[in-house]
């Protein structure tokens, strides 16, 4: 196989760092450009090349990728980020490469929790009853507050006094109690689900600290994936956050259109949809079949250390000297 270029974006957070590590992992010859809006990141010693980028909603974000693109050679595009995902996928014909994205419409509805809501309870597919704060009815005991846009637990508010008075922007849902889970689905070329893994999980400032994969939700979980890859403009990975309830019924709360930041753990644990996007829109094949086992997964701090370094603008490769401890 010739040395082919992969462009994983979003390489300071722990998604695009993962997805660089899946692909390290997988010892072909691929060579790894990485993007953030950083240009120093924990990531740029995963890459071969490492490049700043604005946020991607700012009108330049397109034309650099494409610079980037054209003088890097790059074979596969591969996002990390909601965001991300939605403008390369709306202007993926400017861009002279292949990327592995939902459709921009699609995405685009899973940016807004409230338009994911109203979406999948349109079409018979459970998720979570949302109100726009302002409209909120107070009909649930205890609720919670969030923005409609964002990632992780950033701006949550559990039980606020006065939620139709919230800043605009936020979003009411009933606060279920029981199990958190996370369901990662993968959707091959032909737009069948080719797979989903499911783990309960603990998170810590919206991140995933302690992980056991589970299978006794594996039925329903894949009548809801079904469902939702049927409506279409889905495309190779995206995730389902779920609480189980005391009552046994699972509740889709949100949607992750894009790989999960789990996707190195359930790399090691038979889920490999890195892989998987590897295999279909690199090397043209079929990918591998899903093999999931039984384990638990935790996660650590550790140490990217560039001895006798001074200056951040020259730590952006692999090719860089640095101690991993």
């Amino acid at each position: 196989m010739e040395k082919r270029t992969v462009l994983v974006t979003g390489i300071g957070g722990n998604v695009g760092q993962g997805i660089l590590r899946n692909i390290r992992s997988l010892n072909l010859p691929i060579r790894l450009i990485g993007t953030d809006i950083a240009s120093f990141t924990p990531g740029n010693h995963l890459c071969d090349v490492s490049c700043q980028v604005p946020y991607s909603y700012d009108e330049s974000y397109i034309p650099k990728l494409q610079d980037i693109i054209q003088t890097e050679k790059v074979d596969l595009v591969i996002p990390s980020t909601d965001y991300e995902v939605y403008y390369l996928s709306e202007n993926a014909e400017k861009l002279n490469t292949v990327v592995v994205a939902s459709e921009a419409k699609t995405a685009k509805i899973y940016l807004d929790k409230y338009e994911t809501y109203k979406y999948l309870s349109s079409n018979g597919i459970p998720f979570a009853k949302s109100w726009i704060a302002s409209e909120y009815d107070f009909s649930e005991k205890e609720i919670i507050a969030k923005p409609r846009e964002g990632r992780g637990s950033r701006g949550i508010l559990l039980n606020p006094e006065k939620p139709n008075q919230l800043p605009q922007g936020y979003m009411i849902q009933p606060l279920s109690k029981g199990i958190e889970i996370t369901t990662a689905v993968y959707v091959n070329k032909q737009g069948n689900l080719h797979g989903l893994f499911t783990m309960e999980r603990s998170l810590t400032n919206g991140t995933t600290t302690e992980s056991k994969v589970v299978f006794q939700f594996d039925d329903e979980m894949k009548i809801i994936a079904d469902k939702m890859i049927a409506l279409g403009g889905l495309v190779g990975s995206f995730n389902i956050q779920s609480i189980v309830t005391d009552e046994g019924s699972i509740v889709p709360f949100e949607i992750n259109c894009r790989i999960s930041g789990t996707n190195s753990i359930r790399h090691n644990l038979g889920f490999q949809d890195v892989k998987y996007a590897i295999q279909e829109y690199l090397l043209n094949e079929i990918p591998d079949e899903p093999k999931p086992i039984e384990g638990i997964a935790t996660r650590i701090l550790m140490d990217v250390v560039y001895p006798n370094s001074n200056d951040f603008d020259k730590l952006n490769n692999n090719s860089v000297s640095h101690i991993i401890y």
